[in-house]
């Protein structure tokens, strides 16, 4: 069995006689496990009255992964080198203490483990050990989703409804090309391949670019510059995102920033409010997982909503207004239930989720099971970005597989929708017939570096990283972290952030003061260290003293100063990521912050609940944010929490301009490692 030893002042295991109980309380004193690894295994011990039992060990270690956002531990495909996070000797020897090869067998013969038919703690199904809350929630997501995936019957006008919501901008290319064709003096050659881009022409040998060219130097009608640009020659997946939507009760729009999820969706909801033959109209409900995401959903979608060219009264039947998932699910205060539950449903015909990349699996199965039957659910979200803080990665297991093709009958239904030709598939795929995957950005163009350094992350393509590293492009700068280089992160962030405090001291008005601030953010992968929010923030708040930008005071709050909320206040209207600026007023500090509506309101620094200083942010908090110029500092040396995932989130948050700063092996490493969270929702999803 096992034992402990000293071995260079560390406590290290070996073999002898020690119970699970035993080995779990060392690992816990040692810092390797959490309290709350250690509670359970307690509880588990307990229930079955033995310490030495290997389920105890198992136990454990299902609580330790779900802290690591796994939701379960598969015990086919479990690396028995690095249980608890331990070397591979030590691990070794806990799994021989965990009898891991003969862990099946174990399991099922215990009172504390059933197949989920009976409550249990732990639920064996198949090869995956779960807690038994999670395995249901994986359950009740899957039976949610599934049981929406149906085709709905349309009426004959809404094929016209969608051409007219997705009619090429023809007076914005007539815009575009003015510059293009004068300014610019692009040839035609050039000016051929911009067309192609912005008309999303996917076969241009079905397009007389020369009449086409012609007609645009002549200033040609709507009509006349419509009629050259045949449907069957462009393909709009946008179109086909409304197209999937409408046709599906479970739909998933997911795309990078800039893709066009909320003008898709604001076209969508048109054309279901359109479609509706309800006399008093859908009731459509807009949430998103944090007050500061939906406060962005609120703002974004009002604007797509006033550029949609329908009539007023359809117009005014679309909701603007966004809440968070716990608001719309009624919070009971201190009690982890909702006042709307599977036996007390929402009243709903459609649910819009924003950010649903950011939902855990909890909280995605308690929203899908206290909807009605009928009503319909769209995902919007990227599914490269950060998974949930929680446990879950509940948008990436629904994406999973899904490559814009889908089988034959529904790609049959989709294109006498839009008049496109789709991919094809013969599998039988129930769930990713209601994904689509939108891939052009209309913030980044694809020739240019920030979109061409997110697209080389998001492949793992180490290669096409340095390419494009190297290229010269001017939106994006790489700086080799070293201690001067350091240094001029600093600088270069206080240059960036006088420009709101001067705009301050000079009266400008606060929504003004407001943009200055939002243009630059220090983003960075840790919270604590030189390279974390802590170290960055007091750095550049030492600096900003040094050039008298911000007055040293003993004082937490002074003017000037960043705050960002960390906690929910309902009360408020303040929620976690909601970023405000310490101003005074008649000789008072109060904090202002740009509310939903968009107006301006301060409050009382004592009335604020939790925050923290904002001039340096993590990269998870900055998810559904964007930033003209983003600083965004990677440790120089690799650390578990430098993910593919992290850095493209990070450096997508950039919309003009990019200064990264790391080392180029520690970048390398970061995009090699992909997130890879375990869980069975995926195989429930896809499972025919």
């Amino acid at each position: 069995m096992i034992t402990l030893f000293k071995y260079g002042g560390e406590t290290m295991l070996t073999n002898s006689i020690m119970t699970s109980m035993e080995l779990l309380k060392h690992l816990y004193m040692r810092g390797t496990v959490r309290a709350i690894d250690y509670q359970f295994a307690h509880f588990i011990s307990q229930q079955m009255d033995d310490e030495n039992s290997p389920v105890v060990g198992w136990a454990a270690l299902v609580s330790f992964e779900l802290g690591k956002g796994n939701v379960c531990v598969d015990l086919a495909s479990l690396d028995v080198t690095k249980l608890f996070d331990l070397s591979a000797a030590e691990s070794a020897r806990v799994a021989a203490l965990l009898e891991s090869k003969n862990a099946i067998e174990t399991l099922l013969t215990t009172s504390v483990v059933d197949n989920g038919s009976t409550p249990t703690p732990l639920v064996l199904d198949g090869t995956r050990l779960y807690l038994h809350r999670y395995w249901q929630a994986e359950r009740i997501i899957a039976e949610e989703i599934k049981k929406r995936t149906v085709k709905i019957e349309l009426s004959v006008n809404v094929k016209i409804i969608l051409n007219e919501l997705f009619i090429p901008d023809i007076l914005g290319l007539k815009v575009h090309y003015i510059d293009w064709n004068n300014h610019a003096k692009l040839s035609f050659e050039s000016r051929q391949q911009k067309l192609v881009d912005y008309l999303d022409i996917v076969v241009p040998e079905k397009i007389d670019f020369v009449t086409l060219d012609s007609q645009l130097n002549a200033d040609a009608s709507h009509d006349v510059l419509l009629a050259l640009i045949p449907e069957d020659a462009r393909l709009n997946w946008q179109k086909v995102a409304a197209a999937v939507a409408l046709s599906y009760r479970f739909a998933v729009i997911s795309g990078g920033p800039g893709t066009g999820k909320t003008t898709t969706v604001a076209k969508l909801l048109a054309a279901l409010i359109y479609n509706s033959d309800k006399t008093n109209g859908l009731d459509i409900k807009l949430v998103a997982p944090t007050g500061k995401a939906a406060n962005r959903l609120t703002e974004s979608i009002g604007k797509a909503v006033t550029l949609l060219h329908v009539e007023p009264r359809l117009r005014e039947k679309i909701p603007i207004q966004a809440t968070t998932i716990h608001r719309l699910l009624g919070a009971i205060p201190n009690r982890v239930e909702f006042h709307h539950h599977e036996s007390n449903r929402l009243h709903l015909d459609v649910l819009v989720v924003d950010e649903a990349s950011m939902v855990d699996l909890p909280l995605m199965a308690r929203l899908l099971s206290a909807l009605p039957d009928h009503a319909r659910v769209i995902l919007l979200g990227d599914h490269d970005q950060l998974a949930s803080v929680e446990a879950g990665a509940v948008l990436g297991d629904i994406c999973a597989n899904a490559e814009n093709n889908y089988s034959a009958p529904r790609a049959k239904l989709l294109e006498a929708l839009t008049d496109f030709a789709l991919p094809t598939t013969s599998a039988a795929q129930v769930v990713t017939d209601g994904v689509c995957l939108l891939r052009k950005s209309y913030r980044f163009h694809s020739k240019l570096g920030i979109g061409q350094l997110a697209n080389a992350i998001n492949l793992g393509d180490t290669s096409r990283l340095q390419q494009v590293l190297t290229a010269g492009y001017k939106d994006i700068t790489l700086h080799d972290l070293n201690g001067d280089v350091y240094a001029s992160a600093i600088h270069r962030s206080v240059n960036e952030y006088s420009q709101y405090l001067k705009a301050l001291v000079g009266g400008e008005d606060m929504v003004k003061v407001m943009e200055h601030f939002t243009r630059i953010r220090l983003l960075c992968a840790l919270t604590d260290g030189p390279f974390g929010v802590v170290g960055l923030n007091h750095a550049i708040e030492e600096a900003l003293v040094l050039k008298y930008l911000i007055a040293p005071s003993e004082e937490l709050f002074y003017r000037g100063r960043p705050i960002m909320i960390t906690q929910n206040d309902y009360s408020l209207g303040l929620y976690n990521g909601d970023i405000g600026i310490v101003v005074q007023e008649d000789d008072r500090l109060r904090v202002a912050f740009k509310m939903s509506n968009g107006s301006i309101k301060a409050f009382l620094p004592s009335r604020l609940p939790q925050h923290q200083t904002a001039y340096a942010m993590t990269i998870h908090k900055s998810q559904g944010s964007e930033f003209s110029h983003t600083i965004l500092v990677l440790p120089p040396t690799p650390t578990p929490v430098m993910t593919r995932e992290l850095v493209y989130t990070g450096v997508t948050r950039a919309k003009d301009r990019l200064d990264l700063y790391t080392t180029r092996l520690s970048l390398e490493r970061a995009i090699r490692n992909k997130t890879q969270r375990f869980s069975g929702l995926a195989d429930m999803l896809h499972d025919h």
